[in-house]
C-alpha cells in the first residue's frame, strides 16, 4: 500500500510540478556555474548507497559534509541557495527517487554516505530497514536542530508506529512546518 501511495503521489506531483521544477532548474543554471542538480551519495534501505538528486544550493566544489559541519555554510551557498533551502524547493527532484522506489514520501531522511555515527545508530535501532523519506517524524520534531541521537530516537519511534494514518499526519505536519519555515538551517 505504501509503495502504491508513493508511486501515485510521486507521479501526480511530478506532473503538477513539472513547470516549477523546470523554472527552478533554469534559475539555478542562470545564477551559478555548474549543473542544476546535485546528485548526493546517500544511504538507503538496508544501508545500500543510492544517488539522491537535489537542486544545487551550494557552489561547485563545496565540501561533501552535512551543512552543520561547515565552518561558514553561507560562504558556500549559490545566490539562490538560501532561498531554495528555506523553502525546501531544493528537495523537489527527490520525487525522482520516490518514483524509482529508492525513497518514500515518509521515512527517516537519507544519511550522507559519510555520516558514520548516524548510520551506526540507525543500524543498531533497526531503522536501516526502512526506505528513507522526503520527510519523517524527526523532521517534523526539529529537523536540522536535533542532535543525532534524538533524530535516531524519533526514527526508531517512527519504525514502531508506522502506519498509513501516521504517514498522513507526518505529511500534514511537514506542510505546516515548510510554510512556517520551522527548523530550517540556512
Amino acid at each position: 500500500m505504501k509503495r502504491l501511495f508513493d508511486l501515485t503521489l510521486g507521479l501526480c506531483a511530478g506532473i503538477l510540478l513539472a513547470l516549477p521544477i523546470l523554472f527552478i532548474a533554469l534559475l539555478v543554471r542562470l545564477t551559478s556555474r555548474g549543473p542544476a542538480l546535485y546528485w548526493s551519495d546517500r544511504v538507503g534501505r538496508n544501508n545500500v548507497l543510492f544517488k539522491m538528486p537535489k537542486f544545487r544550493s551550494m557552489r561547485v566544489g563545496a565540501p561533501t559534509v552535512a551543512t552543520h559541519l561547515l565552518k561558514d555554510p553561507a560562504a558556500h551557498l549559490t545566490p539562490i541557495g538560501s532561498f531554495l533551502r528555506r523553502t525546501s524547493l531544493d528537495e523537489l527532484p527527490q520525487l525522482w527517487s520516490i518514483v524509482k522506489g529508492e525513497m518514500s514520501f515518509v521515512g527517516p531522511r537519507p544519511a550522507l554516505f559519510n555520516q558514520d555515527d548516524l548510520i551506526a545508530l540507525r543500524t543498531a535501532a533497526g531503522v536501516h530497514t526502512l526506505a528513507p523519506g522526503l520527510t519523517g517524524w524527526a523532521q517534523v520534531n526539529g529537523r536540522d536542530e536535533l542532535p543525532i541521537p534524538e533524530k535516531v530516537r524519533l526514527d526508531a519511534e517512527y519504525l514502531r508506529r508506522r502506519s498509513f494514518g501516521f504517514d498522513l499526519r507526518i505529511l500534514w505536519l511537514t506542510a505546516l512546518r515548510v510554510i512556517r519555515r520551522d527548523g530550517v538551517a540556512h
